[in-house]
């Protein structure tokens, strides 16, 4: 079942985030990800959406995911991200697809 990636991104530093974004690509591709959506400037229905920068990312099994994100790459990109923006980032499951 697929999993999904969602990160609402309020980025302060767009010079270092930058230096983020340069590697994230190269890393990501490595564990099987499939980058969906990057918006700057979505069309918001309700609410507020204080975000810089919204990314929807996929990938096959949660395995992968975790494979990605904690993988000792990733993590040492992560800490230009982390200097540069603030982020709420949530792990979501995919619905079963039906055979």
């Amino acid at each position: 079942m697929s999993v999904y990636v969602i990160a609402q991104i309020r980025i302060h530093d767009r010079e270092r985030y930058a230096q983020y974004g340069a590697g994230f690509m190269d890393i990501f591709l490595q564990h099987g990800g499939e980058l969906l959506v990057v918006d700057e400037a979505p069309q918001v229905l309700e609410g507020e959406w204080p975000h810089s920068r919204s990314v929807l990312l996929r990938f096959d099994t949660k395995a992968q995911l975790d494979a990605w994100y904690f993988s000792p790459a990733y993590q040492a990109l992560a800490k230009r991200r982390w200097a540069a923006s603030v982020a709420d980032i949530a792990v979501l499951e995919g619905l079963p697809q039906p055979q």
